[in-house]
């Protein structure tokens, strides 16, 4: 049953990263032709609810929708601690080294080419993030013969990955705190605890103080999507009857095609409209898109393939069943392909200004990059026939 799940996700999250591409040549289009006008107009649209709370339609996407997509990650977390792939140190380790590492060195490459730019350096946790949907679909690419457990170790990263995410997202791009909006969440969350206390399996109540917290979050400070991580958290993992899945289980089943197939797609087409109308070879070398080339592409094949190096050879971890060293380092150039996590922390750290064009243009450049370079490595290990079983060294 664990396995039967396990190939319906990678299917899933596999396929949805080919609705993130077909969304992404959407919005590339349109900002490129003279619809340009169109689409920014669609994405400025304004909407309104209730008396304090107004957005753009951008803005209720990354905002308002995003939540649902954190709100699936936690479920996922939440799943993968206590029953899945993370549930014992032994299973956890090596991702969680890995993971570290492929967040600690991008951060630190790119600190270090802007570490002369101060209205730059919020920008550090960009090149962190990896897209789960895009670097499955590149192993989706190369068919059936890489190990399952290879896909697995990825998926367990990634997930560890957008944890680190939404905790840098949490204690660093939060700005004013409103301190009695922020005690209402408080209660609003023990409420929902309470609810999990008592084992209620319906949706409906945690709906409604979920939609509470939210917008207690919101007008808190704290970014909102933190809410739906703290949402997911509350969701109880185990049903009293046996004939039936859980709640959080039965939630991961009906959300994630709406999150692959709609939530993200979206994202990526209001995200990712590039304009190439005013770049040149010389805006590459611009430090901002610099940093989150260099640290996408460099720094995350470093920090993870150095940590599960270290991590196997000082005997903290072993590698995955039948997966060698090469398989590693392919996976690791292809989690620089950060995408929607990495447009995402862009807008916390600049906003929509003139550094829009600069985050796009990094973000673009050392995820494609990132993802031909792991897909060829990974290839080229599988036409040379690299033992699956002999974890030589490169």
């Amino acid at each position: 049953m664990r396995i039967k799940f396990l190939h319906k996700f990678l299917q899933l999250e596999a396929s949805g990263g080919i609705s993130l591409g077909i969304a992404t040549l959407l919005a590339l289009i349109l900002a490129n032709s003279s619809w340009q006008t169109y689409y920014q107009t669609f994405l400025n649209f304004s909407i309104n609810i209730g008396p304090s709370i107004h957005f753009s339609f951008l803005h209720f996407i990354n905002d308002g929708l995003m939540t649902v997509f954190f709100f699936l990650v936690s479920l996922e977390i939440k799943r993968e601690l206590v029953q899945g792939e993370l549930n014992t140190l032994t299973k956890a380790l090596l991702p969680t080294l890995a993971a570290i590492g492929g967040m600690i060195i991008p951060a630190l490459v790119y600190l270090t080419i802007n570490h002369g730019y101060p209205q730059l350096i919020s920008g550090w946790a960009i090149p962190m993030a990896t897209d789960i949907a895009f670097s499955l679909g590149v192993l989706s690419l190369l068919g059936k013969h890489l190990p399952v457990a290879l896909k697995i170790f990825l998926m367990a990263l990634a997930i560890i990955d957008d944890l680190g995410a939404i905790i840098v997202i949490a204690i660093f791009y939060t700005q004013q705190i409103g301190w009695l909006y922020l005690f209402l969440s408080l209660l609003t969350f023990i409420g929902l605890l309470s609810l999990n206390y008592f084992k209620i399996q319906e949706f409906l109540p945690y709906c409604l103080l979920g939609i509470t917290l939210w917008i207690l979050i919101f007008n808190s400070g704290i970014h909102a999507t933190i809410a739906g991580v703290l949402f997911g958290l509350t969701i109880p993992l185990n049903s009293s009857n046996k004939n039936f899945n859980s709640l959080l289980h039965h939630l991961i089943h009906q959300l994630h095609p709406w999150i692959a197939f709609g939530i993200l797609p979206l994202f990526a087409f209001a995200n990712a409209g590039l304009s190439f109308s005013n770049i040149k070879l010389s805006t590459f070398i611009h430090p901002l898109p610099l940093g989150i080339i260099v640290g996408l592409f460099f720094g995350k094949q470093l920090g993870i393939f150095g940590a599960s190096w270290l991590a196997v050879k000082t005997k903290l971890a072993k590698l995955p069943y039948q997966v060698n060293w090469w398989h590693i380092y392919g996976t690791a150039l292809i989690c620089g392909i950060g995408f929607t996590m990495s447009l995402f922390i862009a807008n916390l750290a600049f906003g929509d200004n003139e550094l829009t064009t600069l985050v796009r243009l990094g973000v673009f450049t050392g995820s494609v990059l990132s993802g031909i370079a792991g897909y060829s490595v990974l290839s080229l290990a599988q036409q040379n026939n690299q033992p699956l079983d002999n974890p030589s060294k490169i």
